[in-house]
């Protein structure tokens, strides 16, 4: 029988990934997500939103139920992702193949099934394809983001050798004792909040308690998140959404004056002038694109509600 949909392993090896808040967030790049990795870039999401009288979604304020959620999940799988998965690959293809395929594509989009990971499946070469999918696809913004580096290795495993391993692994809760291997995501997330004046605690890996109280801080300063002390995507989101913020502003607004700067001089132009100028342009545009992040800080400093 050939293989067509993605079985219910598979889907919460997704969910493991993807999480599933129920109220929207912004990405890392500031794209409004909901549920199961859920925004208007698809097609089929913004036919599923739009039946349940949903047409723009907004963080902080549009909210889904659970049983919405999984709705919506199957149908854009059934929509979107697994007919690109049957119609790309080679039709003896195993149910974790399409499993790990499904979601490989669910979070690179539709055109990885055209990429050299999905060449070298299409080739017979599934060793290749493995290590391919593992060691590839794993930045955003330019920069290698742990959960995408375990989310790689974690399809190819997967795509390989059928081992389902990260069944609710973008929610990380408080536990008693250290795990026996640091975990990177949340020594991303305390090197964060360090950086944001919430302590929590040595930047180990662990998710202790330290770590959680630190996390319910943040939590309560951003109130479209929900102060539960639980890692997982939208909070993920919003530390590396600030985190990106600061280090947009310090490098790109720095480098637009230098380098304005020296082409006005090479030309014979008041360069001091010109530089100052571009600076307070890119400023201003650092300023448009995270606005949120200098509103949710600027109404926390007065002591009101902060908003998205």
């Amino acid at each position: 029988m050939t293989i067509t949909t993605t079985s219910p392993r598979g889907r919460a090896f997704m969910r493991g990934h993807e999480g599933n808040p129920l109220t929207c967030y912004l990405d890392p790049v500031g794209v409004p997500t909901i549920g199961t990795g859920f925004t208007m870039r698809s097609a089929a999401v913004r036919r599923a939103l739009a039946r349940l009288g949903i047409t723009k979604l907004v963080a902080g304020k549009t909210k889904i139920t659970a049983a919405q959620s999984d709705a919506i999940f199957a149908a854009v799988l059934a929509e979107e992702f697994e007919p690109a998965v049957v119609m790309a690959s080679p039709k003896n293809r195993t149910q974790h193949q399409m499993d790990a395929a499904v979601s490989a594509n669910y979070n690179l989009g539709v055109g990885a099934m055209q990429w050299k990971w999905a060449d070298l499946w299409r080739a017979g070469d599934i060793k290749g394809a493995a290590a391919y999918l593992g060691s590839h696809y794993n930045t955003a913004g330019g920069k290698k983001l742990p959960g995408l580096v375990r989310r790689r290795k974690e399809e190819a495993e997967l795509f390989l050798n059928g081992r389902y391993a990260s069944v609710g692994g973008a929610v990380k809760e408080a536990t008693p004792k250290p795990p026996r291997n640091s975990d990177a995501v949340v020594k991303e997330a305390q090197e964060i909040l360090t950086s944001k004046g919430f302590n929590p605690g040595a930047i180990d890996g662990w998710m202790g308690e330290k770590t959680r109280e630190a996390i319910i801080a943040y939590q309560k300063a951003h109130p479209h998140l929900e102060a539960d002390g639980i890692l997982g995507p939208a909070t993920l989101s919003q530390l590396r959404r600030d985190a990106m913020a600061l280090r947009e502003a310090t490098t790109k607004g720095a480098g637009s004056a230098v380098g304005s700067g020296a082409l006005a001089f090479m030309a014979g132009l008041p360069w001091g002038w010109i530089a100052a100028g571009v600076l307070l342009l890119a400023l201003g545009y650092m300023a448009y694109r995270y606005r949120d992040v200098i509103s949710r800080r600027w109404n926390t400093w007065r002591g009101k509600e902060v908003k998205v």
